[in-house]
């Protein structure tokens, strides 16, 4: 896999701070493969509940993921819409919903061998 094509890993989480390698700090992050950008929820009308929104791994997908990382927050407050797990598993890609240290944790495992996107949640 080229260095362009290959999704940054996360260096650092701690409460409202993703540190991303080669791409700076974020509260809130779309990483994805070739880059990674402050994930605004006012884009998508994302809440709480009932969650991310299908537009908000759109473009995920658009960059390339294969797999996609899902992350509920800290204190697991973030659901995830049923019509986002159902885009993607209509779209073949396997999805992973976990609180955020658990998505890091398998975010950055799956970023050292494919073409990974993930959506992280830094607070509650």
């Amino acid at each position: 896999m080229d260095e362009k094509s290959q999704s940054p890993r996360i260096s650092n989480v701690s409460w409202g701070r993703l540190e991303v390698e080669g791409q700076g700090a974020f509260k809130d992050a779309k990483l994805y493969p070739g880059g990674a950008r402050e994930w605004d929820w006012r884009e998508t009308g994302t809440r709480h509940v009932p969650g991310i929104q299908p537009a908000d791994v759109a473009e995920l997908l658009e960059h390339g993921a294969e797999v996609v990382v899902l992350s509920k927050g800290v204190l697991e407050r973030l659901q995830v819409c049923p019509e986002t797990l159902d885009l993607l598993k209509n779209k073949g890609i396997p999805a992973h919903v976990l609180p955020t240290e658990d998505a890091v944790r398998l975010y950055n495992e799956l970023a050292a061998k494919q073409k990974v996107g993930g959506l992280f949640h830094s607070t509650c």
